[in-house]
């Protein structure tokens, strides 16, 4: 019987945090190996396996997986949550790909300069609420059904919804003037697996602190 999958991060959000959001969502128990310190970052690119010295890795199925989309992509197939067709796979390729440019704001605005986290704030406002929700938005008005894509839970779903739970812990106010993400969110919520990751005490990361931010920048910069 294979093992349960091993994730290697930092004990935080990042570029991992949508690989736990996915993993959860799906189902599947996995484990993670923090790097705490930058001699286990050394230690982990000395492997011959750690395919472009990066992580963050998962572990399964006898491979090390290394970049995050790479890693989303095999769970999405592996797990049913990448649609029917090449049509189904080309949308939710599509609406993942937006959240990505969204999420890397997000990712990044924790680690900036002071002096530039208001402006990076305005950007993420603006874009969130003139550009991307309104998308999504009108994609959900369009067909009327409960999902993005073929009324059936997939990646870009989990992903969206992750998204606005961290846009919301920067401007509450985000999804106030979109009904149907608000919806959507609701319901992916509920579903017992996203439910139970919600819950105090889960493998689910809270938003970058001081601490985390210092220890971050001895082991990677």
């Amino acid at each position: 019987m294979a093992g349960k999958p091993i994730l290697h991060y930092f004990d935080g959000r990042g570029r991992a945090e949508s690989i736990r959001w996915f993993l959860a969502a799906a189902g599947v128990e996995f484990e993670e190996k923090y790097i705490k310190t930058r001699e286990d970052l050394q230690k982990m690119r000395s492997d011959s396996s750690f395919m472009f010295q990066q992580v963050p890795m998962v572990e399964i199925d006898g491979m090390k997986l290394v970049q995050t989309r790479a890693i989303l992509n095999y769970f999405a197939n592996k797990h049913n949550l990448y649609g029917k067709d090449m049509k189904e796979r080309a949308l939710i390729d599509m609406y993942t790909e937006g959240i990505a440019d969204l999420n890397e704001l997000i990712i990044h605005h924790p680690f900036l300069p002071q002096e530039q986290l208001e402006g990076s704030l305005t950007q993420i406002k603006e874009k969130t609420k003139n550009r991307y929700f309104p998308a999504f938005e009108k994609v959900l008005k369009s067909h009327g059904q409960d999902y993005l894509v073929g009324n059936k839970l997939s990646k870009a779903d989990i992903h969206l919804v992750e998204l606005l739970y961290h846009v919301e812990e920067l401007d509450p106010s985000a999804i106030a003037n979109f009904p149907l993400l608000q919806a959507l969110k609701t319901r992916v919520s509920n579903l017992p697996t996203v439910k139970k990751f919600l819950q105090p005490g889960s493998q689910r990361k809270p938003p970058v602190d001081d601490r985390l931010r210092e220890e971050v920048k001895k082991i990677f910069m």
